[in-house]
């Protein structure tokens, strides 16, 4: 596994080097501590993983880095505080460390990492979700989904670029048939791809909305919903 550590503190990459000492399988292959170092590094270098602070020395951030790579590698955020974790489980990392790193999250971020080099993508075809309606069928990836609720015997699913859909189907069944992750169930009636997550809003003591990357407005939850989602945050 090919590694690049991407920080402005020294201390904080040598801290993760003796770390990463630990597990045989890891080549630190070069390091970076500005936003344009990184760029250079990581376009030349081609690495696995990358474990990326947020904020570099006031020339941009871990997010700014992101933007614009053709091939981007895995990405573990290494950070001194949790407010990030939203918007960087939004640009699709696999995990969300706190400084200082404990041994045992990096060990776990580590197999999340070799999990996803070792899946091979799905065929098109296999991806397909089948959303059946009285007059007519909808075809969409799972990435297409972005939220389901459920509504007695019927799920209403929101689709990018669809109308919300009712389909004659239980939650529990989308769940059966959706992979996790990405998708989380937050209770008994709502169901997210949290790739798509943008933003989480307290509206009131007891909801909360969440902002979702494809639906115009954010989606209405309860409060317990709204920590359950936190609290899987923070564990992932």
């Amino acid at each position: 596994m090919r590694v690049v550590i991407v920080d402005d503190e020294p201390l904080a990459r040598s801290a993760l080097r003796r770390l990463l000492a630990a597990h045989p399988d890891v080549e630190i292959v070069g390091e970076a501590d500005t936003l344009s170092r990184a760029r250079a590094a990581l376009e030349e270098l081609h690495p696995d993983l990358v474990f990326l602070d947020i904020e570099l020395d006031g020339s941009g951030d871990g997010f700014d880095l992101l933007q614009g790579l053709e091939k981007r590698p895995i990405v573990v955020f290494v950070a001194a505080f949790a407010q990030y974790a939203v918007d960087a489980f939004a640009v699709e990392a696999t995990a969300y460390l706190l400084k200082p790193v404990d041994p045992l999250r990096l060990a776990d971020a580590l197999v999340r990492t070799r999990r996803v080099l070792a899946t091979a993508p799905p065929a098109p075809e296999a991806d397909m979700i089948e959303l059946k309606m009285p007059r007519r069928t909808v075809l969409a990836t799972p990435a297409e989904i972005v939220a389901l609720c459920a509504e007695g015997d019927f799920t209403r699913v929101f689709v990018v670029g669809q109308p919300a859909l009712m389909i004659l189907r239980s939650l529990g069944q989308f769940e059966a048939q959706l992979p996790a992750p990405p998708f989380l169930r937050l209770g008994r009636s709502v169901m997210i791809n949290r790739d798509r997550l943008r933003g989480i809003e307290a509206a009131s003591r007891t909801a909360g909305r969440l902002a979702l990357e494809g639906l115009a407005e954010p989606l209405s939850v309860s409060r317990a919903a709204v920590a359950r989602l936190r609290e899987a945050m923070a564990e992932r």
